[in-house]
């Protein structure tokens, strides 16, 4: 009894919380789709994203990103490369609204984004970092997030994103529970599950942080080949060959700096320090 008051206290507090954000709206707008603004509407479907003279510089600190720029148009795959500490997470993070870029624009369609945070989110655009988070329920709820997808628009996300196979190896498939933040699900499936709650969504532009660090080299092949058959506009970070060797365009990122782009082979062939890196990449 004890155990349930405290829980109930810690509950009342949250949902103090959200009644605060939700300045007065009902509660069923908590799960309702993203609300478009006007400016959203003015921008249109993703025709052309690009970023321009992007700069970051994390605190007490001279690391991040400096003056990086990249285009995509519609279809595109661009995939950003490089070491460890290069500033790649830190350049989608500034892309998506998580980090306040120092300086530098982002572009929807030729019009600037004077707020990503508020922008860039479903259904315009999706993001799974490194490291997503699943809650605890059943796998399928977890890939709707409340949206009202039906189970082949469902279906359809499972098998792009490579999960089907899982789903039919788990005891209740997509209704099986996958714990507190996915807990009875491998790292693969995981990211997978985050890939098919992207993909269930329609955004018009996926952000993906090393999405498929953690498959294997066929399951990744599968994952890629289900992006490139959905015509889905990717930018990602990565890596394997298999995201390399489909990007339109590789962009190689050295101490925050593009140092490189162009595509894989090329770079193979033009660039020393790409080569270097990624010349025996799985």
């Amino acid at each position: 009894i004890g155990f349930l008051l405290a829980r109930r206290r810690l509950a009342d507090v949250s949902v103090g919380r959200m009644d605060a954000l939700m300045e007065g709206a009902a509660p069923a707008a908590l799960t309702a789709p993203p609300i478009l603004r006007a400016a959203g509407d003015a921008a249109g479907p993703l025709q052309a994203f690009s970023v321009r003279g992007l700069t970051y510089r994390h605190p007490g600190t001279d690391r991040g990103i400096e003056d990086v720029g990249l285009d995509l148009r519609r279809g595109d795959v661009v995939v950003v490369t490089g070491e460890v500490g290069a500033g790649k997470t830190t350049l989608l993070r500034c892309l998506v609204g998580l980090a306040t870029a120092d300086a530098g624009e982002v572009r929807w369609n030729g019009v600037r984004v004077a707020d990503p945070a508020a922008f860039m989110v479903p259904p315009r655009a999706a993001f799974t970092p490194q490291a997503p988070r699943l809650f605890s329920e059943s796998l399928a709820d977890n890939i709707r997030m409340g949206r009202p997808a039906s189970d082949d628009a469902l279906a359809a996300a499972v098998r792009l994103a490579a999960l089907d196979g899982d789903v039919a190896s788990l005891d209740g498939g997509l209704g099986a529970m996958v714990g507190a933040r996915g807990a009875t699900l491998s790292g693969g499936q995981l990211l997978r599950a985050a890939a098919a709650r992207m993909l269930v969504g329609g955004a018009e532009l996926l952000v993906l942080d090393d999405l498929s660090s953690g498959l294997d080299v066929a399951t990744e092949a599968q994952l890629w080949a289900g992006l490139a058959e959905a015509d889905h506009t990717c930018l990602a970070v990565s890596h394997r060959r298999a995201a390399l060797g489909r990007a339109s365009e590789v962009i190689l990122l050295e101490d925050g700096r593009v140092a490189a782009r162009g595509r894989f082979e090329a770079l193979l062939r033009t660039s020393p320090p790409f080569a270097r890196l990624w010349g025996e990449a799985d």
